[in-house]
């Protein structure tokens, strides 16, 4: 009888655990979605629907130093994610295509990467308008994220951000743009601040923020109205 209420209270504990897993994703896309400022231009879906290709910029990533933080480390560490944040957007996109919800064409990353190379990019600055001109392309996607620490757990500890509460995980402050070179303007933004909570990890982070961003771009063929 003992055995048996201790299954009992086991089987109760775990089914708890599972409940309170489902809540705190359910509350992280909820916070993601009621949180998120999104800018659509008045005629941002009737260009998007006319672009043939798209490129997407590396972003633009910067990381809160601590006090004693090695700076050229620090600047590795951004260059690192900046790659890491673009490879995901461009996962995104392609999955978006692949299930035909999107019509643009994506450039590949590295054609992409290799082109700006050679112009010294973002050595030398570029204005969105001569991205689109020197990519080939019709609007391109360029981005910020902005971290309160590293997204990898290994890079934060080594850039002495071990501390109390780290396993929360980073503030991130996320800003996306389209830029349609033939309207020479932007077309849709994408403004949100997300906080990792319990058990968040860089994969996680990076999926919920892409998994609603991308959703609401203005290349999704089911939206056949703005909102």
């Amino acid at each position: 009888m003992k055995n048996f209420t201790s299954f009992l209270f086991t089987l109760r504990s775990v089914n708890h655990l599972r409940s309170f897993k489902i809540l705190m994703v359910f509350m992280s896309v909820l916070t993601l979605q009621s949180c998120a400022k999104i800018y659509y231009s008045p005629d941002a879906y009737s260009v998007g629907r006319k672009e043939k290709t798209i490129a997407i910029i590396p972003p633009t990533v910067s990381i809160k130093p601590t006090k004693n933080a090695n700076l050229t480390a620090l600047k590795e560490e951004e260059k690192k994610e900046s790659i890491n944040f673009q490879k995901e957007m461009y996962a995104w996109l392609l999955k978006r295509k692949k299930q035909r919800k999107i019509k643009p064409k994506i450039q590949d990353i590295e054609l992409t990467n290799a082109a700006l190379v050679k112009l010294n990019y973002p050595e030398k600055s570029l204005s969105s308008d001569e991205l689109c001109k020197v990519l080939g392309v019709d609007a391109v996607i360029t981005s910020s994220f902005n971290l309160s620490k590293p997204l990898s757990e290994a890079a934060a500890i080594a850039l002495g951000y071990f501390m109390w509460g780290w396993r929360w995980g980073p503030e991130v402050y996320a800003s996306m743009s389209i830029y349609d070179a033939k309207e020479d303007k932007m077309i849709w933004n994408y403004d949100h601040k997300y906080k990792g909570g319990l058990g968040s990890t860089p994969t996680r982070l990076v999926d919920r923020l892409m998994r609603h961003a991308s959703s609401k771009m203005p290349y999704e063929k089911k939206n056949t109205k703005q909102k």
